[in-house]
């Protein structure tokens, strides 16, 4: 297993530089770049006067020497190939660089945003798992009757149902119309004057809505992957030894199916557990004004922000593939027949 392990880790280099290559030649080709926006922000700064119309005579152009210092300021001033090493030689020592237009460092930048991601991922997750797995077992134990159909039409329509389309029918309803839940925020602006327990039921009271706008959607498929898993289990031989042997259902149920039934599900719990705290859902959050990372990234995007964009590509990039790899062991922790040999 051991060389297993050391294999995948040595694999994660060349993985990590193909991704962060392929993006970086991307982005050299992406119009607009930070000068450009630069120089656009400094452009809409001037305005134009009160008496209407006259425009600042820095507007029409930028002096050449000004602009090769701007270009310094931000790197450009450098071969695209002397760039992209230098940006390397920072990630390795987990330097994610400063962003060009908020003069944070990226970590600091995530580390802001990761409360509201956390938030939102963690109990997406949480509330998920807790529905999906005994719900998909109820399906399976009832295959075919009523209640398979019925909660498997409700599963369908709420993976159907966009989690922004069911956020702004939330909105609209219960924080506009009922007015029982706000609008806006992760807390409310007395927050730090409430009580601990004013303040927990505070934020519930705020998390309500956009966390049910996800949850809907996100525990479709673990629902039905429990059911099928269940169900394939259920027909193997050795089930139908144990009922064999005068077992009861319970007994065979809990104590030889479950285990194996599980094991698809128990596996993706790490990925779906560390996705939880770097998930941004940008348009859940821009509804509920949150800001987290789908809004940080976007936004970087948007203003050619490249360090907080490279910077948190290389980042949940790594965790990602760190990630896979937890993933693939769970396979061994949870049914040790598995030999990675």
């Amino acid at each position: 297993m051991w060389s297993y392990i050391l294999k995948r880790l040595l694999l994660m280099i060349p993985t990590l530089f193909g991704v962060l290559l392929l993006t970086f030649v991307v982005i050299q080709f992406v119009p607009g770049g930070p000068v450009e926006q630069y120089l656009a922000e400094a452009r809409a700064g001037a305005g134009t006067g009160a008496e209407g119309g006259s425009v600042y005579r820095g507007a029409q152009g930028v002096d050449p020497q000004r602009l090769e210092q701007i270009k310094a300021l931000y790197g450009f001033d450098k071969p695209a190939h002397e760039r992209f090493f230098q940006m390397l030689g920072q990630f390795a020592r987990f330097d994610l660089g400063t962003s060009f237009f908020q003069n944070k460092a990226v970590s600091q930048l995530i580390i802001e945003k990761l409360p509201v991601s956390i938030s939102l991922g963690l109990w997406t997750f949480l509330i998920s798992y807790l529905v999906a797995v005994p719900l998909g077992v109820a399906k399976a134990v009832r295959a075919g009757s009523r209640f398979d159909l019925v909660t498997t039409l409700l599963v369908l329509v709420g993976y159907a149902i966009p989690g922004f389309v069911l956020g702004v029918a939330l909105l609209v309803i219960f924080g506009g119309q009922l007015q029982w839940f706000p609008l806006r925020g992760l807390t409310s602006s007395n927050w730090e004057e409430l009580s601990w327990g004013a303040r927990i039921f505070d934020y519930l009271w705020h998390i309500t809505l956009p966390v049910t706008a996800m949850v809907l959607g996100s525990f479709a498929v673990t629902a039905m992957l429990t059911k099928n898993s269940f169900l394939e289990e259920i027909r193997k031989q050795y089930v139908m030894t144990a009922r064999a042997k005068g077992l009861s259902e319970r007994q065979v149920l809990w104590k030889h199916v479950f285990r194996n039934a599980l094991i698809p599900i128990v596996t993706g719990f790490p990925a779906a557990f560390v996705g939880a705290f770097f998930t941004g859902a940008l348009l859940i959050e821009t509804q509920f004004s949150l800001d987290g990372l789908g809004l940080l990234g976007y936004e970087s995007v948007i203003r050619r922000d490249y360090p907080v964009v490279m910077g948190t590509l290389f980042l949940f990039t790594l965790i990602g593939l760190i990630t896979k790899l937890v993933s693939d062991l769970c396979y061994v922790w949870v049914d040790p027949r598995v030999k990675f040999d």
